[in-house]
């Protein structure tokens, strides 16, 4: 998602295979763990059934502090002109407001609270999990601003966000800390072109000289980055296409593949950014935590740039493979 970064940035960057029956795997094969080959199947589970949103609960996207002890996003841009910041009835309301989430076809379906409306949110596992591999297929509207978090708290939008920017100035499998330093790591940005009627034809590396979201320093916050001709090597326009998150640490190592091919990485125990305390996240977002999917609001600087009107971000196939536990007294 493109999100608030800093108080002084000028803009807050605030065929399928079969279902098998529902359950939460007990074990695994440790010979399975580290795999990331896009047919291996083996060990995984659904957290979709494909026909409703049982072992799913939504809640609206409401902003905590940008860190722990930091300032609330009033607070960080304040010092923005009203026209380009969340005035103090909209955040109000985003607590009694949230994203629309729909099972269409087999399909979940985000949207906002209605065509145009503004309002995001959060569809969560019930359960909760602690080091694992998540596989999902994505197919997002052109423009939409969402993601998927991963040690999830059960409120608010903190958590650690792999990234489903897609729209100008966005990017596709990076990372950003919600409400843990608003850290926005990132190797490449995207831009795209469009046909009159506004359908996505061309996708390709934006030119720095038009970003919204300057790249700066944010690639040296990864530990791995694919250039922007790897991830347009792979990403299937207009189609759907293969997420696989690996999760694994009490401050986690992330791995993100697209379509099988390795995109990003980063490693929050070793993590240096401005505001970002990696024991106090291990803290407030403890060892496991929810797995999320996001519609993002729409801030008065993008506007429907960030979130189209009729937009939507649409899931399938969702599955988990936990991974076996580290022995007790383990730092990682």
């Amino acid at each position: 998602m493109g999100k608030p970064t800093s108080p002084e940035a000028r803009f807050p960057p605030v065929s399928c295979f079969t279902i098998p029956p529902t359950g939460r795997p007990h074990s695994m094969n440790p010979a399975l763990q580290h795999a990331s080959d896009p047919n291996q199947e083996s060990g995984f589970v659904p957290l979709f059934n494909g026909r409703d949103l049982a072992g799913w609960h939504s809640i609206p996207r409401v902003y905590s502090a940008l860190w722990a002890g930091g300032p609330t996003i009033e607070e960080a841009f304040a010092h923005l002109p009203e026209s380009e910041r969340f005035s103090a009835d909209f955040l109000a309301s985003s607590h009694h407001n949230q994203a629309r989430w729909t099972v269409e076809d087999g399909v979940i379906v985000g949207r906002q609270n209605q065509p145009g409306g503004g309002f995001g949110g959060f569809l969560l596992t019930d359960e909760t999990y602690s080091d694992f591999e998540l596989r999902l297929e994505a197919n997002l509207s052109w423009p939409a601003d969402s993601g998927v978090l991963v040690r999830k708290t059960a409120t608010t939008w903190q958590g650690i966000q792999i990234l489903l920017d897609y729209r100008k100035s966005g990017n596709i499998g990076g990372y950003y800390g919600n409400g843990i330093g608003a850290f926005h790591a990132v190797a490449f940005n995207l831009d795209a072109e469009v046909d009159a009627d506004g359908t996505l034809i061309r996708l390709f590396e934006e030119d720095p000289s038009t970003t919204i979201e300057p790249i700066g320093d944010k690639r040296a916050l990864l530990s791995y980055g694919a250039g922007a001709a790897e991830f347009l090597g792979a990403w299937r326009l207009n189609e759907w296409n293969d997420i696989w998150i690996r999760v694994e640490g009490r401050l986690p190592r992330l791995t993100t593949w697209i379509n099988g091919t390795k995109i990003s990485a980063i490693d929050l125990a070793g993590l240096s950014a401005p505001n970002y305390d990696a024991e106090a996240t291990a803290e407030l977002l403890g060892r496991e935590g929810h797995i999320a999917l996001e519609v993002h609001d729409t801030d008065p600087m993008l506007k429907e740039a960030r979130w189209g009107r009729d937009s939507t971000c649409r899931w399938r196939n969702v599955r988990i493979r936990e991974l076996a536990p580290r022995p007790v007294g383990s730092i990682a």
